[in-house]
């Protein structure tokens, strides 16, 4: 069992404390915000609080931090965890430039401490079966990602909160939903090459648009199309349709309260496969198999390679989202 510090006590922090109350791989033992009421919320919860992440830091009975704070702290809050020894849950996206993702990497790498994202959808079974089956080429070469995560919860948001805000979070629906789509992609077609966003704002006041497309071209000509809408009320979908047949994934519910999803797959000669794949905890999943990787008990399946990938398409679709133009990645160095 590892004890933890939940840095951030908003919705996700207050529900990944949730999440971890029954888990016997991580304890959250104290909670840290800078603002009153999310240290209230987890004193009455049992937890200890701080306003502080460096009292957080220097207490030796904690063994890791995850951070659940606006994006633009993540940075600098996993080089001071790491200097500190302490393994690192960073929430997506991990850091909005590949140039502090570099200096955050490095310092992960540098103390050899563990290093886990939020990107619970790769933890959803019928994602890692999708993966593998892609992986294994029996969808033959595969040709194209589609994607659409969209809801409605920022709709009921107060419009000074941050996630709403042009100069804290430029592309809204990138940082919300669309990034997992982003990651997804990037975990079957690879290093992308090019893209081209466009962002609106088309039924609400949102300063940071409430309607993003996205496409991303890969090496060889795949191509990725993502949709990240936080007006509409839920939908999600991926699909990827290869050479040789095709699989698309729909959920039932929006991934923080999962009910199943309905699975349908083609194979060429074959007959058309429906089926439900049960629920399960896909963000509890994640974080424990973060844990297991502390303990020894396997690899954490997310590389800081496809973490750095996944920003540097980050850090291009905000561009073209700004310019409206097509934004070339240059080579990973």
């Amino acid at each position: 069992m590892l004890d933890v510090a939940v840095v951030g006590l908003g919705w996700w922090g207050r529900t990944i404390v949730g999440l971890l109350t029954d888990s016997e791989r991580l304890r959250p033992v104290l909670g840290v915000d800078p603002e009153p009421a999310g240290r209230e919320w987890a004193r009455e919860r049992g937890l200890a609080v701080t306003a502080d992440l460096a009292e957080a830091l220097r207490d030796p009975a904690i063994d890791a931090v995850l951070l659940c704070s606006p994006h633009r702290f993540h940075a600098e809050q996993i080089v001071a965890a790491a200097e500190a020894g302490k393994h690192v849950f960073c929430e997506k996206p991990f850091t909005t430039s590949v140039a502090e993702a570099d200096i955050a990497l490095d310092a992960v790498r540098a103390a050899g401490v563990a290093l886990g994202i939020g990107h619970e959808r790769r933890f959803e079974p019928a994602v890692m079966e999708l993966q593998e089956r892609c992986r294994s080429g029996e969808f033959g070469i595969p040709l194209v990602f589609e994607g659409n995560f969209s809801q409605d919860k920022f709709l009921s948001l107060p419009p000074d909160n941050w996630r709403l805000s042009p100069e804290l979070a430029p592309v809204g629906p990138l940082s919300a939903t669309g990034i997992h789509l982003v990651d997804l992609a990037v975990s079957i077609l690879g290093e992308p090459t090019e893209v081209w966003a466009r962002l609106s704002t088309r039924a609400t006041t949102f300063g940071n648009g409430d309607t993003l497309s996205v496409t991303l071209g890969f090496d060889g000509g795949a191509t990725a199309s993502i949709t990240a809408i936080l007006t509409t009320p839920f939908i999600g979908r991926i699909c990827v349709l290869g050479s040789e047949g095709w699989m698309e994934i729909r959920d039932r519910s929006h991934p923080e309260n999962p009910t199943g999803w309905d699975v349908t797959t083609v194979r060429r000669g074959g007959e058309r496969e429906e089926r439900v794949v049960a629920p399960n905890a896909a963000v509890r999943d994640n974080l424990e198999r973060f844990a297991a990787s502390i303990e020894g008990e396997g690899s954490y399946p997310v590389t800081t390679a496809e973490i750095r990938s996944t920003v540097r398409a980050f850090e291009a679709i905000t561009r073209s989202a700004m310019s409206g133009a097509v934004e070339r990645l240059d080579r990973p160095s």
